[in-house]
């Protein structure tokens, strides 16, 4: 049903104990009675007639003896707790009327008009709250939440919040350890640290607990710690920690209590290769090595403790213990929640037969990326079935991701597999670590499991489904208010309360369309998930060309095209019949309703094809810029690269190139990479790309079709020179410092011979790209634009991209015409030079796409690494959704289009031939669309996807 029946009182909520913890009790019992009986008996024990003295560490002793097999959970009262071990004194109760409610229980995942109680750090009640409930909480403040949703707060399985922080300066780079390939004995909570800029970000994206690892440059990386992210009054890492072990500050065990979950990081694959010069052989063997350390002394611990219990204390000595490998033992106990960084099939069957050697759990695979190709061998692992913690469309930067899959979590799901989406931050900012989930959805997974997959799935793997992860009376009071449906794209919190508590003052929420309150309906990808596993995750992408020159689409809601140097919506079926678009040879011949388009119908050949749209649209094909697209295939071979170029700045030039030191993209260009059409597939039909530097001249950029199959095929390179590139940043230690990259900047501009590319620009007949994100260096850019147009009378085109800080300029960049390329589009304080970044809703009013625009600034954006040309679609998407209704979809659309266009110096000519892209469903910027087909006139054709 909707809603939850009246109460007249609040009811206690028991949770059944699982028999692990009951078998607990009784060995805790039992020990603590042979403890006691030893004790209150005498100093001596008799034993075959012999009388024996007990040590004096006899006590402790056996009080470790009988912890030694008891199962971590919470102790058997925890359910009928009424206040929360982090509960903050002086935190007023709060209720939260009229709530949707996603619980994360499986029971009921929805309530409707629900009131949400919260006092003492837990969750008081759940229903409907009578005034005799109410009557009982003093002080309370009351929220009518006016129906938005509300869900249990995020967790993040797989963080590095704290020990890789931003900015990134090398003082706080505490994420792996060099010292070997076994460590399990360093601990992510020695290195926490509580000043990461990104601790505010990742609340105000509702993540709320975060399990912080060391990092992955090791077999075995150390211990990792559970976090709440709230601030707390201490200021001090472990005042963060959430069921820490008890022994985190004390070595003495309470023997009345069960042990907690510990947590531990593992890696096979790449890294440690890497790292240690390696191959997977020394690595599994450097495993079975440790594990076979720590097997020896469980069973040497074991024996003891036999004798111990026996009486026999003449012939055991000390306990057999060792601080190095203790943790590593209490995995072998079963004790310790292990989480292996492991991507493909050789290291998955090798980590699962490790398991069964040693007999431990593993709790869960990270990364994961061909567990869907193989579920059976993950059934396989000793004891239980791990999950898998995945990315959902990140992927192809090493070799052993290159068949990672969107269609992953489903597939998984399907075979029985637990599901958590995770954001490996930094890798991926865990403020938006929903949108993993919102991408899963859209390719496939449940609803449920999507939201499930960062709240209760986590929170189960983690040994924590006790208290969080769902919305549930007696839970921690982890609670997050959105927007929009959890599941919409761009939903943004209202609110966060942690432990109770509320995190965001003074929140900003941005007005969004009344369609992103429900739950989105995705399209079928049904067939492409089949075929990524009939291809072992490489399925064929080449596009499919049209059998016939014409092709009628019928049932279309819209039509965008491109009216240089911006997009219009020249048709829209929202006052009258949905319409139909006429195509002959990849061009538009006719668009509108049937009738109108009667004629040019009949003219048709009798063979043209037709295709529904089902309300769908067509408009102007996107453009990627930023990430080396179409110059490199996986990050990690550079055996896939074009490669850098070489630096003026920082190396030597070659006599050969004399007189030729700028180089150009398209004399490296590479076609028909899987990123590059799989950005095709997407609706993203072209590509701007410089030269891949690591310095200060990147050289000229190259205009290219995504869908190409090789660079002599007709419309594979749209122009061959775009835009000049070059860099102006703190590079590392040894790099020229910003002055001298600015001085060379203004000598290459007002002193460059006749022709050269840095005299076409200071012609005006290129634009300069110039990568910067400080406000201080963007400020001297537009000093320096200024000195050379009074210097060559011309107006310089020039564009900043990266542009972090560049929101503070905003004023100063419109008066002087300077364009700029937001790369990412949503900003991270990644360095010191992108610290004064403007985060947008819920902490600011404005983003910095808004914020721009509405200074007079023509704004693109960009992305940073090929595997995300893809979602280029929903990142202008989500631009929009955060500009308040500011922005029309036409803007939206050209913010990844003609602005780009224009920014990168595509001439009109060439930018008004583009391509265009047909989606099912709803429109290119819509969660519920498909890209279908893309008409091409620059290749004459309907091209199937």
């Amino acid at each position: 049903m909707d809603k939850l029946p009246t109460y007249t009182r609040p009811t206690v909520v028991e949770r059944p104990q699982v028999h692990r913890n009951r078998s607990a009790r009784v060995l805790i019992l039992c020990g603590v009675a042979v403890v006691g009986w030893l004790w209150s008996a005498s100093r001596y024990t008799f034993v075959a007639k012999d009388s024996v003295r007990l040590p004096f560490h006899a006590e402790e002793t056996l009080q470790k003896c009988s912890m030694l097999h008891a199962q971590p959970g919470p102790p058997p009262d925890f359910a009928r707790r009424t206040q929360s071990d982090r509960f903050v004194h002086g935190t007023r109760p709060t209720l939260l009327r009229n709530a949707s409610v996603w619980t994360g229980d499986s029971l009921q995942y929805e309530i409707r008009g629900a009131d949400i109680l919260l006092d003492k750090g837990i969750i008081k009640f759940l229903g409907q709250a009578s005034e005799e409930i109410l009557a009982n909480f003093g002080d309370l403040l009351a929220v009518d939440v006016g129906g938005s949703w509300v869900t249990p707060g995020i967790v993040d399985m797989h963080s590095h919040l704290g020990v890789d922080s931003v900015p990134e300066l090398s003082g706080a780079g505490d994420t792996n350890s060099y010292k070997g390939p076994i460590v399990p004995w360093l601990r992510s909570l020695d290195a926490l640290n509580t000043h990461d800029d990104a601790y505010r970000l990742s609340i105000s994206g509702g993540v709320t607990t975060a399990n912080v690892l060391p990092g992955s440059a090791n077999a075995i990386g150390g211990q990792a710690f559970v976090l709440k992210l709230r601030p707390t009054e201490e200021r001090s890492p472990s005042s963060m920690l959430l069921e820490p072990p008890y022994t985190i500050n004390d070595t003495r065990v309470d023997p009345t209590l069960p042990p907690r979950w510990r947590q531990m990081k593992h890696a096979c694959g790449e890294n440690p290769s890497r790292v240690y010069g390696n191959t997977r052989m020394d690595t599994f063997w450097a495993f079975r090595q440790a594990y076979d350390t720590a097997r020896k002394i469980k069973e040497s611990q074991d024996a003891y403790c036999a004798k111990a219990l026996a009486g026999e204390w003449d012939t055991i000595g000390n306990f057999p213990e060792d601080l190095q490998w203790e943790a590593l033992v209490d995995v072998l106990r079963g004790r310790v929640k292990i989480h292996t960084h492991c991507y493909e099939a050789v290291d998955l069957d090798d980590f699962v037969r490790l398991t069964n050697e040693f007999k431990f759990p593993l709790a869960a695979f990270h990364h994961a990326h061909e567990t869907y190709l193989v579920p059976g061998t993950l059934k396989q692992a000793y004891n239980n079935t791990p999950a898998a913690a995945l990315f959902a469309t990140n992927a192809r930067y090493k070799r052993e991701a290159y068949r990672g899959s969107e269609f992953a979590p489903r597939i998984l799901a399907e075979n029985g597999i637990d599901v958590v989406m995770k954001s490996d931050h930094p890798v991926l900012n865990s403020r938006y670590l929903l949108f993993e989930a919102q991408q899963a959805y859209f390719y496939g997974l449940s609803a449920n499991l999507a939201l499930s997959a960062v709240t209760s799935t986590p929170a189960k793997v983690l040994g924590l489904d006790h208290r969080i992860g769902l919305i549930r009376e007696g839970y921690d009071a982890d609670i997050v208010m959105w927007d929009s449906h959890p599941l919409a794209l761009g939903a943004t919190p209202k609110q966060v309360w942690i432990d109770g508590i509320a995190q965001i003052e003074n929140p900003y929420v941005s007005e969004k369309p009344i369609a992103c309150q429900s739950l989105p309906t995705t399209p079928d990808f049904g067939e492409q998930a089949k075929a990524a596993i009939e291809y072992q995750g490489l399925p064929p992408l080449t596009p499919i060309r049209a059998k016939a020159d014409a092709v009628v689409f019928t049932n279309v809601s819209s039509v965008y095209d491109r009216t240089w140097p911006s997009i219009q919506e020249v048709f829209s079926a929202r006052d009258g019949e949905p319409g139909v678009v006429v195509v002959r040879k990849g061009e538009i011949a006719c668009f509108g309703s049937r009738h109108a388009c009667l004629a040019s119908i009949r003219s048709l050949d009798p063979e043209f094809e037709s295709f529904d749209l089902q309300g769908g649209s067509i408009c102007p094909g996107l453009v990627s810029y930023g990430s080396p697209l179409g110059l490199e295939e996986i990050q990690g071979e550079k055996s896939t690269h074009d490669g850098a170029v070489l630096d003026p700045l920082s190396s030597d030039i070659p006599d050969i190139l004399a007189g030729n030191e700028v180089m150009l993209a398209v004399d490296g260009l590479q076609f028909a990479g899987r990123d590059t059409l799989l950005a095709y597939h997407a609706g993203v039909t072209s590509a701007i790309t410089p030269p891949t530097s690591k310095g200060f001249v990147a050289g000229m950029s190259t205009a290219f079709s995504t869908g190409a199959a090789h660079a002599l095929e007709e419309g594979a390179v749209i122009q061959d020179i775009a835009a000049l590139h070059v860099n102006i940043a703190h590079w590392g230690s040894s790099s020229p410092s910003v002055s001298s990259q600015i001085a060379a900047l203004r000598h290459l501009l007002l002193d460059a011979a006749s022709g050269t590319p840095f005299d076409r620009v200071a012609k005006g007949e290129i634009p300069l790209v110039v990568q910067a994100q400080s406000a201080d260096i963007i400020a001297t850019l537009i000093k320096l634009k200024k000195e050379v147009e009074a210097s060559k009378s011309v107006d310089l085109k020039l564009t900043v991209a990266g542009a972090a800080e560049a929101h503070l300029l905003a004023k100063n960049l419109g008066v002087a015409n300077v364009g700029v390329i937001v790369t990412p589009s949503r900003p991270f304080p990644e360095t010191w030079e992108m610290t004064r970044i403007l985060p947008g809703p819920p902490l600011t009013k404005d983003s910095a796409i808004t914020t721009l625009l509405a200074h007079g600034v023509k704004v693109g954006i960009g992305i940073l690494e090929q595997w995300s040309a893809r979602n280029t679609r929903l990142d202008a998407a989500w631009a929009g959704l955060e500009s308040n209704g500011r922005l029309s979809k036409s803007e939206v659309l050209a913010l990844a289009s003609t602005n780009l266009e224009e920014l990168l110096g595509v001439k009109p000519a060439v930018a008004l031939s583009g391509d265009l892209v047909a989606t099912l469903g709803g429109s290119i910027l819509d969660l519920e669309a498909k890209v279908v087909g893309i008409i091409s006139s620059r290749r004459r054709s309907v091209e199937w996807l």
